[in-house]
């Protein structure tokens, strides 16, 4: 009997934990980021940079095609790919980092 109440007060315990932690997320819902999808990055020298004008290309280090990685406050969460939502751009996710992962990073 005495096992049986042990394993019950662990499960209350842990319940109680479980609803701490998701108080403190629920908390934090309601925080605005900035969301920023990023293509792709390159460096350039500023003589470079300063002959830039309408029409230059800048070869980027990704791939067509390549996941593009999306940022919360400049802290990569997810990868994903551009897509048409009726006249604007928008962005799918295929594939997200886990929740309590994205939360530390942010």
């Amino acid at each position: 009997m005495a096992e049986n109440e042990a394993e019950a007060e662990a499960k209350v315990e842990e319940t109680v934990t479980d609803n701490a932690g998701l108080d403190n997320l629920k908390v934090l819902e309601n925080i605005e980021v900035k969301l920023t999808v990023e293509v792709g990055s390159t460096e350039l020298k500023i003589r470079d940079l300063l002959r830039l004008n309408e029409g230059s290309v800048v070869e980027l280090e990704r791939l067509a095609g390549d996941p593009l990685d999306i940022l919360a406050n400049g802290v990569q969460i997810a990868k994903g790919e551009v897509v048409m939502v009726g006249e604007r751009f928008g962005i799918r996710f295929t594939e997200v980092a886990n929740p309590e992962h994205r939360v530390q990073k942010l």
